[in-house]
């Protein structure tokens, strides 16, 4: 079983794991049986500035050091991480709870991301320009911007985290890292493993602690240059507006309240199966689950009663039990706030059809587990139509037309991802056009993203930044422009064109 020895559980800051100054740790548990699996420092603003100060002078020799020769210790990075994929995965499940597919998939993530931005380190790309003046050059290049503070989520604790780390190092910045309170291990272990690859000391830096005490430093310390931030909206749009008051450069991954519309023309087995991964898959804890089931009225009772029984004969335990199906919700706290909206629900006169409980018989007692719950009688206007749950739970919503439909699901204030099944190519062209929506799936659920295109989205989903695709280089670089004039005398640009 793999965990990590408490001697490595430390900060790393300036190419040493080193302990909290206050000498203070906090413990990471198992949501699945409420182990304690290990202890890591309850940093607070002093480990900050000493992760920044070292990642401030490593900055310089970093920046110069060539794009192609910080590519290959991305390569190695990748490559260790495929003969670590086993031993992370299951150390991603003890910690967060997704089932070992899952937390597979999570780390080939990572892997792909790295070796994907890894290639442009023979590229990154600039582009020249024709001068409007004769005998002379004109072209422009990326430059790294500095320090980078980055803030990650407990979902995805290796695939989100490679999103920033990976071309952020890539460009010549360098990084300080905060992983989720949750999932510290799993930060750990793959900071470890970019030290290892070869990063000099102080390129990357790890600091554990809670958002308010290492969160709050990292955003507010003058010396970071850019902040990158995955979590709630509610906490991202605070982070954007320290930001703001500091001109300093942030990109942002927020909510999501995602959809899927089923057309009378569906395939409907194929659709069963599609909504019921994209609802409960990670337990329904990822910025893309699928929290609203958008039904064509003539396919509603068929589809409802096909995930109603899907959703009954989910297995739920232990991720590391090849037979389970389902996890833990991360916490105590978090399942709270699940049950809480479910409640809520209800007083709005939806109709629980499944779940809608903490289950907690025999050994599934020991952890955080809530039944995959699905509603009924939801109309648009109610809570749990428009705000973002993360858990277990979808809502299910009639609309009598395409038009409806496309209404209704652009109707919330996020704009992450979005699907539609139907048979129809004319209904898929204008769901691609009218959905307001970073990502649209024809046929699929609403999740499954892949590396080499961009991520995120419209609306309180982010602030228009993207990660994954060509396009992330764009938040960790600065546009340089160039002219070289070889013409041997003043010419001026718009004036002298005569």
């Amino acid at each position: 079983m793999a965990t990590v020895t408490p001697d490595l559980s430390k900060n790393l800051i300036n190419g040493k794991w080193v302990e909290a100054r206050s000498r203070q740790t906090m413990p990471s548990t198992n949501p699945a049986t409420g182990e304690v699996l290990g202890v890591v420092p309850k940093s607070g603003p002093e480990d900050i500035t000493a992760a920044v100060e070292a990642a401030k002078s490593a900055f310089e020799p970093w920046r110069k050091y060539p794009a192609p020769r910080r590519a290959e210790i991305l390569f190695r990075a990748a490559e260790m991480l495929v003969k670590e994929k086993e031993n992370l995965a299951r150390l991603m499940t003890q910690e967060m709870g997704k089932v070992l597919a899952e937390t597979r998939g999570d780390v080939q993530e990572a892997i792909d991301m790295t070796y994907f931005i890894a290639g442009e380190g023979r590229r990154l790309h600039g582009y020249t320009a024709p001068s409007e003046m004769p005998n002379k050059a004109a072209y422009c290049i990326r430059v790294p911007v500095g320090v980078v503070g980055v803030i990650t989520p407990w979902n995805f604790p290796m695939a989100i985290p490679s999103w920033k780390i990976i071309p952020a190092l890539l460009c010549g910045n360098t990084v300080v890292f905060k992983p989720a309170t949750y999932t510290p291990l799993v930060g750990i272990r793959f900071a470890q493993v970019l030290q290892d690859a070869g990063l000099p000391p102080g390129v990357l830096n790890i600091v554990t602690g809670s958002g308010s005490a290492v969160g709050d430093a990292l955003v507010e310390h003058p010396d970071v240059a850019i902040i990158s931030f995955t979590g709630s909206t509610e906490t991202g749009l605070a982070i954007s507006a320290k930001c703001a008051r500091r001109g300093k450069r942030v990109s942002l991954e927020m909510g999501g309240k995602n959809a899927a519309i089923v057309m009378d023309d569906a395939d409907l087995d194929l659709a069963t199966d599609a909504l019921t991964w994209s609802a409960f898959g990670t337990t329904g804890q990822r910025c893309t689950a699928c929290s609203r089931i958008i039904t064509h009225q003539p396919v509603r009772a068929d589809l409802t009663a096909r995930l109603v029984e899907r959703a009954r004969r989910l297995r739920l335990g232990d991720g590391l039990d090849p037979k389970t199906e389902v996890g833990p919700v991360v916490s105590d706290t978090q399942l709270q706030r699940v049950h809480e909206y479910v409640e809520v629900g209800k007083k709005e006169g939806a109709r629980v059809l499944v779940g809608g409980r903490r289950t907690d018989e025999g050994p599934l007692g020991r952890g955080s587990f809530y039944a995959p719950t699905i509603f009924d009688n939801v109309t648009p206007g109610m809570r749990i139509a428009k705000e973002e749950i993360f858990g277990p739970v979808t809502d299910l919503i009639e609309a009598k037309s395409f038009e409806e439909a496309v209404r209704i699901l652009n109707n919330v204030e996020y704009g992450l991802s979005a699907s539609i099944f139907t048979r129809d190519v004319n209904k898929a062209m204008r769901a691609i056009d009218d959905i307001f929506t970073g990502i649209v799936y024809i046929n699929h659920g609403t999740i499954g993203a892949e590396v080499h295109l961009p991520f995120g989205g419209t609306k309180n989903t982010g602030n228009g930044h993207r990660e994954g695709g060509l396009q992330v280089l764009d938040v960790f670089s600065e546009w340089k422009s160039v002219y070289v004039d070889y013409s041997g005398k003043l010419q001026r640009a718009q004036i002298d064109k005569d």
